[in-house]
């Protein structure tokens, strides 16, 4: 992932070198292969290469267009091909990205950016009509920051600089903290009050200081693939997945896939590796990397990923993540945390492996559980009979899954038919209630935000398994948006299951098709026979792993004790801290308390102190904001 800055004074006024000098040296150590500059008296771009294409290491950025706009891009362009074909009077099929992005957009301006398939950021700067355009892929792989303020303009795909240099102390986004205790915030939020994230799949247009965000594409309703036999749909699937696999392999260095013994890792190393032998992966090698902890009875991970292993004739990277070897929650890198969770240390091992195999592509299998029918529920697919009126399917379908799930069928009704109903009127389901420990007035302010944004199915329109299914996208990508960019080792993360041709595929096809009674991942099983291992295909559902993290809070009870004893997020009116401290002892007892939510307090509670710690923030209440960032 390559970095990009930009300053605009809109009074006039000349940059200061210092200022300018001073973010330089910040973003440098993300792009070491190269740098560029463009500038005027009063406008500056920085960009700071790091090559994972031997396209990118022929590019030169920032880039000038043959209509003068300046583009900063960040990505990669996985519909290459296609865009050159249709640009072919300006354009060979040895251009960089770069180049054909700049000449779409010189065609066919903003709308070029739905043609734009793959992971990517970009800033278009126009010194004529003196106005700026910054958009991210659909997906919203990529980062891309701005702020407003005082004539100013600011953006750049890593948040520090923005940050560290404003000279101001921010107030806080409280929104942003409460979907961080929750299923992550909104993606278009920071955690800083007046600076914002693009949002995915938008452009945001800044001229005259005021900005005009646009949705440039969306997943179709209207599309429908429907075949005759399931195996037509099983060789859809396998020629998407293979696509979304191979686009993530373009790569002039050896590509690292992470491998848990899970479907979703060992289906990309096992086609992956199917791809390599035909000669269609660019890459020139596929390295893979695991983790095990032999001491959790519930994720023995060992025996699965050893069996894909075997199939590809070659051991990779094994690191045991033990309670005698796991890192501590909070380690650092000396670094600062300008988001939650960030500023940790990576594993040595993890750095070592990747060092040695000159590895600058991370493979992840995020986002195959949510999309491929990994969640075993019938819900959806009842949805869908009742919204469509289809009574005699449903009740069929109703008797199926009650013998299946061994619940009574009016339960699974009942269930189907709350989705539609507004949050109000049902109970909050378990795992969307507040944690006890949060202040009451907090969460009365935050309340939609600490639900996970929850919102019902309509009955008309779209069907419910499409409604879902943009559910989860959102939700995914805020979990993206608080990825923070990797930092020694320096690597880019690809993630294969998120390939906008892929999720098109899958949003289109019966939910009958994803999962059926007894067999989760129905498609993806059946159409993978004969690549990815039967010992995997046939695994049960992974286990939830809770008993590490409640072993490590009881391991670290003296440090968390002091920490709950004195807590900055309690000062700010966010956590009640005898509450907290209650919830931290039941956890030491071994009781249930909402872990996740627990390790995300501890979190946020060792960020807030980092900020008041650095001058950025301080750590009286009416230093949280409740106004929208």
């Amino acid at each position: 992932m390559s970095v990009q800055f930009g300053r605009w004074n809109r009074d006039g006024e000349p940059l200061d070198p210092t200022y300018l000098a001073k973010v330089k040296a910040l973003i440098a150590p993300y792009g070491p292969d190269d740098e560029g500059t463009y500038a005027m008296w009063n406008l500056s771009i920085l960009y700071c290469a790091f090559h994972t294409t031997k396209e990118s290491r022929r590019e030169k950025q920032p880039h000038v267009s043959d209509s003068g706009v300046v583009i900063t891009w960040d990505g990669r362009l996985d519909n290459r091909v296609e865009l050159i074909h249709l640009l072919r009077d300006t354009l060979t099929i040895s251009a960089t990205d770069v180049s054909i992005v700049a000449t779409a957009y010189d065609k066919w301006g903003a709308d070029c950016f739905g043609n734009l398939v793959g992971d990517w950021a970009l800033s278009i700067w126009d010194p004529k009509s003196r106005y700026l355009t910054l958009a991210k892929d659909p997906i919203g792989t990529r980062h891309l920051y701005y702020s407003i303020a005082d004539e100013q303009v600011t953006w750049s795909t890593i948040l520090d600089p923005l940050v560290l240099f404003a000279g101001r102390c921010f107030p806080l986004c409280e929104e942003y903290i409460a979907g961080w205790l929750s299923c992550f915030p909104a993606a278009h939020l920071t955690p800083y009050v007046g600076i914002h994230s693009v949002p995915p799949s938008s452009s945001v247009v800044i001229r005259n200081l005021k900005q005009t965000v646009t949705k440039y594409w969306d997943f179709d309703p209207d599309k429908s693939t429907r075949y005759n036999t399931d195996a037509e749909y099983e060789e859809h699937f396998r020629a998407v997945f293979a696509e979304a696999v191979r686009r993530r392999l373009r790569s002039d260095s050896p590509v690292l896939a992470e491998l848990s013994g899970g479907m979703d890792s060992s289906s990309i190393v096992c086609m992956g590796d199917t791809l390599i032998a035909r000669g269609a992966a660019e890459t020139p090698r596929l390295d893979t990397i695991s983790y095990y902890d032999d001491s959790e009875p519930n994720w023995n991970e060992r025996p699965y990923f050893t069996k894909v292993e075997e199939k590809r004739g070659r051991a990779g990277t094994h690191i045991d993540v033990g309670p005698h070897a796991r890192a501590k929650i909070d380690s650092g890198n000396g670094r600062f945390a300008v988001i939650p969770g960030s500023g940790r240390k990576a594993d040595e091992r993890f750095n070592r492996c990747m060092t040695s195999q000159r590895n600058r592509i991370l493979l992840s299998g995020i986002g195959g559980d949510e999309f491929t029918g990994g969640v075993p529920t019938p819900t959806l697919e009842l949805a869908d009979l009742l919204a469509t009126g289809h009574f005699r399917t449903l009740a069929h379908q109703l008797k199926v899954w009650a013998l299946d799930k061994r619940k009574p069928w009016f339960y699974l009704l009942f269930e189907a038919a709350r989705g539609f109903f507004p949050p109000a009127l049902v109970a909050v389901l378990k795992h969307n209630r507040p944690a006890p420990w949060l202040n009451p007035a907090f969460v009365k302010r935050n309340r939609l935000a600490l639900r996970g944004y929850e919102s019902r199915l309509k009955l008309f329109g779209p069907l419910p398994t499409f409604q879902e299914n943009l559910i989860a996208l959102e939700m995914m990508r805020r979990q993206l948006e608080c990825g923070a960019l990797p930092f020694k080792p320096l690597y880019e993360k690809r993630y294969p299951y998120l390939d906008r041709g892929l999720m098109e595929f899958i949003y289109s096809v019966p939910r009958d098709q994803l999962l059926r009674p007894g067999q989760r991942r129905s498609m993806m099983r059946r159409a993978l026979v004969g690549i990815v291992p039967d010992e995997v295909l046939d695994r049960k559902r992974k286990a939830y792993v809770v008993r590490g993290p409640m072993a490590h809070i009881s391991a670290g009870s003296t440090r968390y004790t002091h920490i709950a004893q004195h807590m900055t997020s309690s000062s700010m009116g966010i956590i009640e801290a005898e509450k907290f401290l209650e919830g931290m002892q039941r956890a030491r007892q071994g009781k249930e308390v909402p872990v996740v939510t627990l390790m995300r307090t501890l979190s946020i509670e060792t960020w807030l102190s980092s900020l008041v710690d650095n001058g950025i923030s301080s750590c009286r209440k009416n230093n949280v904001s409740g106004q929208p960032n």
